[in-house]
């Protein structure tokens, strides 16, 4: 990835994140992210936890809150809902981070296909709840 330009807006990091990812994994958070605005047009992107073992930090989708947390490893895009556990899932999109009390999330590898409108009514979910 090119050299980090802390000073350049979220969207244009989040931007070269994905540009970065030159197979499956850019494709999938690229499509992933525009379903999140889709889902709600108010949401504002931001970029977390930069650190030496990742300068360019973690795409974050926020409203009233963390909405969900984007990642990508070498076999998976990770999104992480902030208050997950909180949250119904009646289409059962999450399948990782179970145990815990507070977040969950939904591991998405190569060839998975994800219910698209599932995840949208996920995300309106996380944003009511933030809300209220």
């Amino acid at each position: 990835m090119d050299a980090v330009d802390d000073d350049a807006p979220a969207a244009e990091q989040i931007d070269r994140i994905i540009e970065s990812l030159d197979d499956w994994r850019g494709d999938t958070l690229a499509r992933m992210r525009q379903l999140i605005r889709a889902a709600d047009p108010d949401v504002v992107e931001e970029i977390k936890w930069k650190k030496p073992s990742n300068p360019a930090g973690v795409p974050t989708w926020s409203h009233d809150g963390i909405v969900c947390t984007g990642e990508t490893y070498q076999t998976k895009v990770k999104l992480t809902f902030a208050q997950g556990a909180s949250l119904d899932d009646p289409d059962g999109l999450f399948n990782a981070s179970l145990g815990g009390n507070t977040r969950r999330a939904i591991d998405i590898e190569e060839g998975d296909v994800l219910d698209e409108e599932a995840f949208q009514s996920l995300v309106q979910a996380a944003v009511a709840f933030n809300a209220a």
